[in-house]
């Protein structure tokens, strides 16, 4: 009988740059065991939130994850706005699904360099992140920042997008569109990459919706399932399909977020061409009412769910978020048994996992 070893993957490792440790369990380069340990990163964000006045709520959520930052920034923003209700322009929800889909556009580059890194492919990794300065640009340019933006308020957000960057804008997708193409063509082209990833870590659809996963995970098993689709903010204005891709493996996945990425690209240009007149913002008056509701988006890595309970103060009684990572994570539990021990770094890469989200 072959003899069994456990090693730990992470929570440093050169292809994960998350705090996450897998105790793997293997016997003859078989993966046969995987248990989670995490922890590693946890900041008690809540339990701030409920100490915060509302209005600081913001800031502090948009830290929960700095990639998808700008859509955490929505979800506790129009969770709040819930409470009262706000009823919000309709430029509003344009400038929001804009930049949610320019946060989408340059998480997916990073990810895809990311991929490539997973291979040794520096060149390419660069390239990809080359192209996603294009978009940190254009964020920093219609928000002030590149990263966080800190753009949305309860009732509006701070900044408009002007004719002259709204012409900015759609030359520079455009540019982006054309760059990627190249690059994404060559990747999921390669041998090595379709070796390593095609029927590696297959995730039935069964299985994904068993266990609740989100995001490009749960689409890349054959589920068409997307918070966008519920059309909040402008989405419900929008030409929009889920991406869905049927085999379920890690390429299937990789395939799921490149046709994302060109997607988010075609929204955000007819949004900008769509992009209606009128206020940026409204006045709310007042403390959230003694009132409950829900927020579901869609962040890059799948579905962000927000709950927020008012209390009749400045102070929320409660807020919850339930990250996409955490929904996604139970998945490397079905994905990693029976693969070679080489091929644990990109299946666990290919749900794209962020623990600074899930630990808050």
């Amino acid at each position: 009988m072959a003899a069994r070893t456990t090693v730990p993957f992470g929570p440093q490792h050169p292809v994960l740059p998350e705090p996450i440790q897998l105790k793997i369990t293997y016997e003859d380069e078989k993966v046969v065991e995987v248990v989670p340990a995490i922890g590693y990163g946890h900041r008690g964000i809540e339990k701030a939130c409920e100490l915060n006045e509302y209005t600081k709520n913001i800031y502090l959520c948009e830290r929960i994850c700095g990639i998808c930052s700008y859509i955490h920034s929505v979800s506790v923003v129009e969770v709040t706005e819930k409470l009262w209700p706000v009823e919000l322009p309709p430029r509003v929800k344009y400038l929001r699904t804009i930049w949610a889909e320019m946060s989408r556009t340059h998480s997916h580059l990073l990810w895809l360099g990311l991929l490539a890194d997973a291979f040794g492919f520096e060149s390419m990794f660069l390239q990809f992140w080359r192209i996603r300065e294009r978009v940190l640009d254009l964020l920093e340019m219609t928000t002030g920042q590149r990263v966080i933006q800190s753009v949305n308020v309860v009732g509006g957000v701070r900044r408009d997008i002007s004719p002259e960057q709204k012409k900015t804008c759609i030359e520079t997708l455009n540019t982006v569109r054309k760059e990627s193409e190249a690059l994404i063509k060559v990747l999921t082209k390669d041998y090595t990459v379709k070796s390593r990833t095609i029927g590696k870590g297959v995730l039935t659809k069964e299985q994904a919706l068993q266990l609740g996963c989100a995001g490009p995970t749960l689409r890349g098993s054959g589920v068409r399932e997307d918070a966008r689709l519920t059309k909040y903010d402008a989405y419900g204005e929008l030409n929009y399909e889920p991406v869905v891709e049927e085999a379920g493996d890690s390429y299937a996945r990789a395939l799921v977020r490149a046709r994302e990425l060109f997607q988010a690209i075609d929204l955000q240009l007819e949004a900008l061409a769509k992009l209606p007149e009128g206020e940026i913002a409204v006045r709310v008056r007042g403390n959230p009412p003694a009132n409950e509701d829900v927020m579901r988006t869609e962040a890059p890595r799948g579905e962000l769910f927000y709950y927020a309970k008012g209390n009749g103060t400045r102070n929320l009684e409660r807020l919850k978020v339930r990250t996409p990572t955490f929904a996604n994570i139970p998945s490397l539990l079905v994905m990693l048994p029976g693969c070679e021990l080489a091929d644990v770094p990109v299946i666990v890469l290919s749900i794209d996992p962020c623990i600074s989200c899930t630990e808050r």
